[in-house]
């Protein structure tokens, strides 16, 4: 499971010119699934990700999480994340997990921060989905399992 995670001012993601994701402040997540990942990859990764101290205190030190801010999470499906560009020009996405796989781990994966307590809110799994955001710092790291 690999996880790109931007520290956001604000975030929305639209469907078909329809807002179907939107927070304030807090983090969005592009949440790549390879055909190797389980529920154990996916609990790694929601308490990295919740527990991630990446907000600055009041000393200005990346010393508070995403849960000790009270941020929001947009969370997006992104298979494009397991895109292998080693060879040619076109990318190959045979890393990234089928549909009928990845969908239901990125399901668990929104439950499981929901479940921290994290108000979550996702693009539509599948769909060609446009990503806007306000990235803080900036700050743009990647979380794997």
């Amino acid at each position: 499971m690999r996880v790109v995670v931007q520290r956001s001012k604000q975030a929305s993601v639209t469907v078909d010119q329809e807002i179907v994701g939107q927070i304030e402040h807090g983090l969005v997540l592009l949440v790549g699934i390879t055909h190797t990942d389980t529920e154990k990859d996916v609990d790694y990764v929601a308490e990295k990700v919740a527990n991630l101290r990446i907000f600055e205190d009041e000393e200005g030190k990346m010393n508070r999480s995403v849960l000790d801010t009270g941020g929001q999470i947009l969370s997006i499906s992104q298979f494009t994340l397991y895109g292998d560009c080693r060879k040619g020009r076109r990318p190959s996405f045979i890393e990234a997990a089928r549909p009928e796989q990845a969908e239901p781990l990125y399901d668990l994966f929104n439950r499981k921060l929901r479940e921290r307590g994290l108000i979550v809110e996702t693009g539509r799994f599948g769909a060609m989905m446009d990503v806007q955001l306000i990235n803080h710092g900036p700050t743009t790291l990647i979380v794997e399992s």
